[in-house]
């Protein structure tokens, strides 16, 4: 699934808003509930957990509004104030799971992938927010792209997990020894990589091929003047 966020022009933004508002809508009951299937591995495990996905609710929200083109073309000022809720709920959202991610119930692989993850995000996020006040307009649409597709990345992470559990499942037997749970780890932490990675290396290839025209624009109307 090819979840190229920051190509509004040719995703159609209301459908990825309608799979966000599913997913939103399937996966945050369990937490206004307290029914989570994440064990908690420190005592602020929990509230922080609760923290980061509320927060990040309403980034994946933010970020589906942000990159919706008519927004950006017709509304700019509103397009601007969106842009500081997402930032204001990205960077706690980063931070919360760059701890919980680091204690991760779910094996050493999941750990790494949720820190790498987190960080980018973090980076992503605070460098998009700058350039934009700065306005440096390529700079922005580069790292805000890149933020909004790890803000919802977890999407494609809930697709990649069952299918590489059906599929990896001889695994179990054949690498791990029947070890159920060393095969668990090794399936939510491939998942998890696959789940951010694919995305990010898609938008970012896609950013790149937009630039060269723009380059090539530039280059030749800087030598037609000459």
């Amino acid at each position: 699934m090819r979840m190229t966020y920051a190509q509004g022009r040719k995703w159609p933004a209301p459908t990825l808003a309608v799979i966000v508002a599913i997913f939103l809508a399937l996966s945050l009951p369990p937490y206004f509930s307290g029914r989570t299937r994440v064990p908690a591995t420190f005592a602020w495990h929990y509230p922080l957990l609760v923290a980061h996905v509320m927060f990040a609710a309403v980034a994946m929200v933010c970020a589906v509004a942000q990159i919706w083109p008519r927004l950006r073309v017709h509304r700019p000022a509103l397009h601007r104030r969106v842009g500081t809720v997402y930032v204001g709920a990205a960077l706690p959202a980063a931070v919360c799971a760059m701890v919980i991610g680091a204690a991760s119930p779910f094996g050493p692989i999941l750990a790494v992938s949720n820190v790498v993850l987190a960080s980018l995000w973090l980076w992503f996020t605070v460098n998009g927010y700058l350039a934009g006040r700065q306005r440096r307009v390529a700079e922005h649409r580069w790292h805000m792209s890149l933020s909004a597709t790890l803000a919802l990345s977890i999407i494609t992470n809930r697709i990649w997990t069952p299918i590489l559990f059906i599929t990896l499942h001889p695994l179990q037997h054949n690498l791990f020894g029947g070890n159920k749970e060393h095969f668990l780890w090794f399936v939510a932490g491939l998942g998890a990589w696959l789940g951010w990675t694919i995305p990010v290396a898609v938008v970012a290839r896609r950013l790149r091929r937009r630039e060269v025209p723009r380059s090539s624009i530039q280059q030749s109307t800087a030598v037609e003047q000459v």
